[in-house]
């Protein structure tokens, strides 16, 4: 090991104050000018508490016990002109130039929450991405109006001239207005249903006495190794509950083929692109912020507020599992029942 490698334990140094205000031996640093004296990691706990619900009136009581007395320069005036700075950061998110991105998979949703000053909820339409690298990304955040297929047509439109290409498959509720929107602007992207919205309302269909057995056979639907077998399944739920509970049969074969779309990916995917829980599960914090707060003043406020929280939270998102395969699905590999189909097999077959 080299020399200086070597450790010699913790040094103590003093930093000179920034602001000298002696006089006649005024000092000031050309290393740490006075707009960074504050330590990024500080500057990022002032955000991710306004954030998770702490209001501004708040801060000059909670900063001094939680960063000391030497606090006092962080005023809550500071969570104001952060405020201002965030808003500058998603009007340039939203008009960023995307013909150098390229999503394999997409998931989208309307997430709905409150607004203080407004009658109307705030519906969010919400876009993350998977890259060919197999990393996550936030690709949306936009205002809509009861995920209409309007909304979201303006929302891929706007993604489209902005350089955008169409992703090879999408994934969200069955009730959005996103799939009549996609197949004018997106028509070769595949589409995959979420299971879990499709749970939920197919249960709620269902007295609460059969919804614990109904419930175990729909997960052994959408966990079925193959989709023959996911067929199968769904015949044994129709002869189980059709005949009495009709409209809950009803609503699980609806769009049937675009809840089994995910058997033509790798099934080391398939956990990912079954459901939108990548947005249900970021938007978490947003929620949290909402409850705390009783909804942000105005449209505009929330939609920045969604678009901070997720923009921390994409910092700590993980790759799909097998991302290595990702560039398969991009070449248009064929997968069968999840596994690659090779010359051999389809010989052989």
């Amino acid at each position: 090991m080299p020399w200086w490698y070597a450790t010699v334990g913790p040094v103590g140094v003093e930093a000179p104050r920034v602001n000298d205000r002696r006089a006649g031996e005024k000092f000031t640093s050309k290393i740490l000018p006075p707009y960074m004296r504050k330590s990024p990691k500080v500057a990022e706990v002032l955000p991710l508490l306004y954030l998770r619900g702490l209001s501004t009136g708040d801060f000059q009581e909670a900063l001094p016990t939680l960063l000391g007395k030497d606090a006092s320069g962080l005023s809550p005036s500071a969570i104001t002109r952060l405020v201002g700075q965030w808003t500058a950061e998603y009007e340039t998110f939203r008009h960023r130039d995307l013909s150098d991105e390229e999503f394999i998979y997409v998931w989208v949703d309307g997430v709905h929450f409150r607004v203080r000053l407004e009658e109307d909820r705030l519906c969010t339409l919400v876009m993350i991405g998977v890259k060919h690298d197999g990393s996550k990304e936030l690709i949306a955040v936009e205002d809509g109006y009861r995920e209409s297929e309007e909304s979201w047509g303006s929302v891929l439109r706007d993604l489209r001239d902005r350089g955008l290409v169409a992703p090879l498959l999408a994934i969200g509720d069955g009730a959005l207005g996103f799939w009549n929107a996609a197949r004018d602007v997106w028509p070769e992207t595949k589409g995959q249903r979420c299971w879990v919205h499709r749970l939920a309302n197919v249960l709620d269909k269902l007295p609460k006495r059969l919804q614990a057995k109904a419930k175990r056979m729909l997960h052994e639907i959408m966990n079925a190794e193959s989709k023959k077998s996911a067929k199968k399944e769904l015949k044994r739920f129709d002869e189980e509950f059709g005949a009495k509970y009709p409209k809950a049969v009803k609503s699980l074969f609806r769009d049937e083929d675009l809840l089994l779309t995910f058997y033509d990916f790798p099934a080391e995917h398939w956990q990912h692109i079954r459901s939108t829980n990548a947005i249900e599960s970021s938007f978490a914090t947003v929620r949290l912020r909402t409850r705390v707060t009783k909804g942000a003043g105005t449209r505009a406020r929330a939609l920045t507020m969604a678009f901070k929280l997720l923009a921390m939270a994409e910092k700590r998102w993980r790759k799909i599992t097998a991302s290595q395969l990702v560039p398969l699905v991009a070449a248009k590999a064929k997968f069968v029942d999840g596994v690659q189909e090779t010359v051999g097999r389809k010989e052989a077959a």
